[in-house]
């Protein structure tokens, strides 16, 4: 994978209708298989600066932006006096095939920095809709677990029907592809995790979390929002300046 104006992605055949039946006829239940058994195209070598807000208004409008300097304070640089910390988003780039980055992902040629390039990112800014009408916005920080921590934040609201308070501070998995390990967050219970590890998962149990999701969940009463309790955020409201008395 790569920045497409660059590289072919190929999108057919990751999200083509014949590659879902491909993977859902190799899809067991009861086991984890090998990540080529699912379709790799290619063979990988084993292997926070990241800020979101999410905000939605009287009106319904929403933004969800996930802003990074990569890693923690970035390049560790300011520009001059102007108090600007330059970031470190090379890093997302693959400086060399097979050498993991700092989040520890492995990344191919595909990757490769190149003039104009843009490098590959975990950021995952989400805006669901249902009948033209926002009902959620999400996202998070913590490099390449935002994309699992997003999810399960959607499902845990979407599928379960959690409130947002309640999906952001349930307990998470993480698997990144390289390497095949699993890693669960304390309060995962024991009979999941042992359940996982028979199905073929190598689980490592007591994972902390750095992820960070921040989500508001929006129906015709108003708006309810949650902050990941692994940062010091709080989710804040401004009342309509069109309902204050005069």
């Amino acid at each position: 994978m790569g920045d497409p104006d660059f590289t072919p992605v190929p999108l057919d055949a990751l999200l083509g209708d014949a590659a879902i039946r491909r993977v859902r006829a190799a899809f067991k239940p009861d086991a984890t298989l090998p990540r080529e058994a699912y379709g790799a195209p290619v063979t990988l070598p084993p292997d926070g600066g990241t800020s979101h807000f999410s905000v939605v208004d009287a009106a319904g409008n929403a933004v969800a932006l996930t802003t990074t300097v990569n890693t923690s304070f970035g390049s560790t640089y300011v520009a001059g006096k102007t108090g600007v910390l330059l970031n470190n988003e090379m890093d997302d780039f693959v400086a060399k095939p097979g050498v993991p980055n700092a989040f520890g992902l492995v990344g191919q040629a595909a990757n490769a920095i190149a003039p104009g390039k843009r490098p590959l990112s975990s950021m995952t800014p989400t805006i669901v809709r249902r009948d033209g009408r926002v009902v959620l916005a999400v996202g998070a920080s913590g490099g390449p677990t935002i994309i699992t921590g997003t999810l399960q934040v959607l499902l845990n609201v979407l599928a379960f029907g959690l409130d947002p308070r309640a999906a952001v501070e349930a307990p998470r998995v993480h698997h990144q592809w390289v390497p095949e390990v699993l890693m669960a967050e304390p309060g995962i219970p024991r009979d999941v995790t042992d359940a996982l590890a028979k199905r073929g998962h190598e689980v490592k149990a007591g994972w902390q979390r750095f992820t960070a999701v921040q989500v508001i969940a929006c129906d015709p009463e108003g708006q309810l929002g949650a902050s990941d309790p692994s940062k010091l955020g709080a989710p804040a409201g401004v009342p309509d300046a069109r309902e204050q008395p005069r």
